[in-house]
């Protein structure tokens, strides 16, 4: 179905046919990549939560000995511990998914992966775009924000429709061949 419109494009300005890859997993014919999903990623948020406080408490009991060191001075510091922990989850994010296994520890442990709709692996962009809106609608939607993934065959949250990504489970993960990333 092509649009064969003037101008300089060659009459293909609007194409559905071969301009657009198909999504990559079928929740039809591969249910065992979301078999299990949700409960998976609640528990991989968990182990993520732990990876990411540990450093943050650790950078706390830091500018209070630091501050008692310097007899108060040093816990000026602290003005700077609420940026540092955003800085550090969404460069963790950031690097995570969009590192070699596209997951974070958690999803790595739980045998999690994100792709985007159509099968490509994630990217750093993605990866902290990915936490920060999860952390946004989770904050004003409270947890009936996870209640989309009980509505959709592929388990997909807000924040995953929003994006167009998909997570799913990498132990059984058929081999797709992504598109090449463009750098």
């Amino acid at each position: 179905m092509s649009y064969s419109g003037s101008g300089d494009t060659g009459g293909h300005a609007w194409r559905s046919d071969d301009g657009v890859p198909p999504h990559a997993f079928d929740p039809l014919s591969q249910p065992e990549l979301f078999r299990g999903l949700l409960t998976r990623r609640v528990f991989a948020f968990l182990i993520d939560l732990v990876v990411l406080s540990v450093p943050v408490i650790l950078g706390y009991l830091f500018i209070a000995l630091f501050g008692l060191i310097t007899l108060g001075l040093g816990w000026a510091l602290f003005w700077l511990a609420w940026p540092a922990t955003v800085i550090w989850a969404v460069v963790y994010y950031g690097t995570s998914i969009g590192g070699p296994h596209s997951a974070t520890m958690g999803m790595r442990v739980m045998d999690l992966e994100l792709r985007t709709w159509y099968g490509a692996p994630g990217y750093f962009v993605l990866g902290a775009t990915h936490a920060v809106l999860f952390w946004v609608s989770i904050s004003f939607l409270t947890p009936l924000v996870l209640l989309v993934g009980l509505f959709n065959s592929r388990r997909r949250l807000l924040h995953d429709i929003i994006l167009g990504t998909v997570v799913i489970n990498s132990s059984v993960r058929p081999q797709v061949t992504p598109a090449a990333r463009s750098y």
